[in-house]
């Protein structure tokens, strides 16, 4: 079989230590994401996954205990995925004995080899069948002192690649007019009101921000160029900021008075920075086609 082109990631560990919440973090980051998968069922998956036309190229399984007699089986699984040279990581997350107890009183869920009541045997009979896993594990992370945040930023920096965090904030600009109301549901709102109007202006008056004309008029002011420089230094320290607090989405809106001129100039220029460092984004011109 053709080498797979998926990057498959399996999520593992002990239970309580926020194999949960890791998974809701990879499906924020767009992979497809199955919970207490059989470890035997995960080469039929990936064969099903490969093929073309199925457009999927990120996977995470959450394999542990839970499957029961089904999880021996890993093991046989991993060994075939190596003789088909199937790249993959396993990220195993633990915590300490006295965490796990806790979460475990606290959200009064059975633990999987618990029957008798006996909580602590049961962490302690986990760890050691977990064992051999965490051996072999890529990454490991202890989760004891991390809260949910700090999880994400820990599975984020070990786990993801470049292109994979600047595709965890979708990003929409939207260039307005003032004079037609600030747009719904925008995280930040940039006045551009203080560059001189191109309105003014009898040959640019009727033109709008997508001619030539009007983007010379814009872009060739010093207090235009040196707004742009401190705007996009303010996204480059924001952006990652609002990635690593687990933001999924970022609305910036650019207005100008009539939303036909500047704001749309400027709106395209911020577009093109933030499209060169690898974001996921998108561009509306909500009033573009308004006459003032």
């Amino acid at each position: 079989m053709a080498k797979s082109k998926i990057k498959i990631v399996i999520i593992t560990g002990l239970s309580g230590a926020g194999k949960t919440e890791a998974l809701k973090y990879f499906e924020d980051a767009g992979y497809y994401c199955i919970d207490n998968l059989p470890a035997h069922l995960l080469l039929n998956l990936i064969d099903y996954f490969s093929i073309e036309d199925r457009n999927i190229r990120n996977v995470a399984f959450a394999i542990d205990l839970r499957s029961g007699y089904f999880f021996d089986k890993i093991y046989k699984t991993l060994e075939e995925l190596n003789k088909r040279k199937i790249e993959y990581r396993i990220l195993f997350l633990e915590a300490s004995k006295s965490v796990i107890t806790k979460r475990y009183s606290l959200t009064r869920r059975k633990h999987p080899l618990v029957e008798d009541g006996n909580l602590t045997q049961g962490i302690e009979k986990e760890i050691e069948k977990m064992g051999r896993l965490r051996e072999i594990a890529d990454v490991v992370i202890d989760t004891s002192l991390l809260n949910s945040k700090e999880l994400r930023i820990a599975i984020t920096d070990r786990m993801m690649s470049d292109a994979e965090k600047s595709k965890l904030l979708q990003i929409s600009i939207n260039s307005f007019g003032y004079k037609y109301g600030v747009p719904e549901s925008m995280d930040i709102v940039m006045d551009v009101r203080f560059l001189p109007n191109p309105f003014y202006n009898k040959e640019l008056k009727e033109l709008d921000g997508k001619d030539d004309k009007v983007i010379n008029f814009v872009l060739c002011r010093d207090e235009t160029k040196k707004f742009l420089n401190i705007f996009e230094r303010l996204m480059d320290f924001l952006i990652p900021n609002y990635i690593a607090e687990g933001k999924s989405y970022l609305g910036i809106g650019i207005g100008c008075t009539g939303g036909r001129h500047r704001s749309v100039v400027i709106s395209d220029k911020i577009y093109e920075y933030l499209k060169s460092k690898g974001y996921s984004i998108k561009i509306y011109h909500r009033d573009i086609g308004k006459k003032e």
